[in-house]
């Protein structure tokens, strides 16, 4: 009974795998659907080390309130339980953590490519359900070496400014927010 037991075990931890289809109906994307594959906040790429969760960067106050326009509903709804959204749809400095405006539009994010079918609002969107447990591979890979490459900015804020001095290079500590690094911390 028991080597029959065992035999059977990889099976069951197999089908008890974290499994969860996501349909999206929300204003920035429409009829996409996707699967979470891994349990929220775990199973994260090696080299994939954020400081911040979604939640605590919306928290904090990322995108000057303009990254969503309403709360969607494909993430938790306590994510944004403290979070202030911009009421005309423009990015509203005072809603940033560091008082500042750091973002550029959307609009040039498209010009350069950056932005892909499945994260049509960038790579903030791409972490949320990275977070949750989606997995691309590829695009995980392409996403985790731009989160890589934001690194730089904490090497010029660590170069330039006096430790725990916030109001040193407030526009690029707020990136590096928007980025999932901990600009509190530099």
């Amino acid at each position: 009974m028991t080597r029959t037991f065992l035999k059977q075990r990889p099976l069951l931890l197999e089908t008890n795998k974290v499994s969860k289809k996501i349909v999206v109906n929300e204003e920035y994307q429409t009829g996409y659907m996707y699967e979470l594959v891994s349990p929220a906040g775990k199973d994260y790429d090696k080299e994939f080390k954020p400081g911040l969760t979604p939640q605590e960067m919306l928290n904090l106050g990322v995108f000057g309130g303009n990254y969503f326009h309403e709360i969607p509903r494909e993430f938790p709804k306590h994510w944004f339980k403290k979070v202030e959204l911009s009421k005309d749809h423009k990015p509203v400095a005072g809603l940033n953590f560091f008082k500042v405006n750091a973002s550029q539009p959307l609009s040039v994010w498209q010009s350069k490519g950056w932005i892909y079918f499945e994260d049509p609002k960038g790579w903030f969107l791409w972490y949320c359900r990275y977070y949750m447990g989606r997995r691309i591979p590829d695009e995980d890979e392409r996403q985790i070496k731009r989160w890589k490459a934001i690194s730089r900015h904490v090497a010029q804020i660590k170069n330039n400014c006096i430790p725990g001095d916030l109001s040193c290079r407030p526009r690029q500590r707020q990136a590096l927010l928007h980025w999932a690094y901990d600009a509190r911390n530099i």
